[in-house]
């Protein structure tokens, strides 16, 4: 549904706002989870905003889950940044993070209260942690290129400069962006909080300004598509002509959609590539969403994380 179709819920209901919610895995996982996490007899609902909506579109969004006594709180993806802009008095607090950044991933209400949270710093933490060991950069000497400065980029970057010793940082990091505007932004923001990470910021109007970025890298580097294309509208970050770093790792934050960026990378696993998409991303951000919208714990490794794991795993391709 859009902002137009909001009514008040009848059950206790956990909001998805994006930008094609319907097509979701969490449309599926949801129910699962909230079945084995015991939440009892509660909804989930997407709400669809177009890229980069009208501020009175998020404020409409925010008021109505703020004033519906049965609607929760819920997960912010692609609108993070705009969201919270558009409106930040409407909240009552704003976690640390929320504040920083400028971004608001996950609402959430207690005690009359509505609460914005900036989850992604720690959730794309931990999914990174999954698959790539803490001594990875320190090892490899490798490079680190985000294409996209979005919420989902500046989150990551600011995991690394808040909660990574140095020897855990890469030895560079690139940031690209069709825009300007969204590099002068993130600057600000690391020039508060970087420990000394180098940092490069590349203005890429065009596919083949990222390919340049890509080319350049040091073996072992990792190339990161945080851009939304492939998922929320189709096509890659690169042409294919560009040349991912040899040994190196491509990781695409985007689990469905065209995937157009994970297939050039799979077209070049001879340079020994390691190629991630963002199931486990996807695991992560939700389940930590869930357990602040419902005050309930969420394991992040163990035997009951890879339970939850697997119920997930179980819609996939389904």
């Amino acid at each position: 549904m859009t902002s137009e179709d909001l009514k008040p819920a009848e059950k206790p209901t956990f909001y998805f706002i994006g930008v094609t919610t319907a097509k979701s895995s969490i449309m599926k996982v949801f129910p699962l989870w909230a079945a084995h996490l015991g939440l009892g007899d509660c909804d989930i609902a997407g709400i669809d905003c177009k890229w980069h909506d009208r501020p009175d579109v998020y404020r409409k969004v925010v008021s109505f889950i703020k004033n519906d006594p049965l609607s929760l709180g819920g997960l912010v993806t692609t609108h993070k940044i705009d969201l919270l802009s558009a409106s930040r008095d409407l909240f009552d607090h704003l976690c640390p993070y929320a504040s920083l950044l400028g971004e608001v991933s996950c609402i959430s209400k207690r005690d009359g209260l509505l609460f914005g949270h900036a989850k992604d710093p720690m959730t794309s933490g931990l999914a990174l942690r999954a698959f790539l060991p803490g001594d990875y950069w320190e090892r490899s000497g490798g490079e680190l290129c985000i294409l996209g400065a979005g919420g989902s980029s500046l989150a990551l970057t600011a995991w690394f400069m808040k909660e990574q010793p140095r020897s855990c940082h890469p030895s560079c990091i690139y940031v690209t962006n069709r825009s300007v505007k969204r590099l002068e932004e993130m600057k600000k923001v690391h020039d508060k909080i970087n420990p000394g990470i180098k940092m490069v910021y590349r203005h890429c109007p065009e596919s083949r300004c990222n390919d340049r970025v890509v080319n350049g890298l040091k073996p072992g580097s990792m190339v990161i598509n945080a851009t939304g294309l492939g998922k929320d509208a189709p096509g890659s970050p690169l042409t294919d002509d560009a040349i991912f770093p040899e040994n190196g790792i491509a990781w695409d934050f985007n689990y469905r959609g065209d995937l157009l960026f994970l297939q050039q990378a799979r077209r070049q696993e001879k340079r020994n590539l390691r190629i991630e998409d963002g199931w486990v991303y996807f695991i992560y951000g939700w389940t930590q969403v869930i357990a602040e919208v419902f005050h309930v714990n969420m394991p992040v490794e163990g035997k009951e994380f890879i339970k939850i794991s697997d119920i997930a795993s179980r819609t996939r391709d389904t």
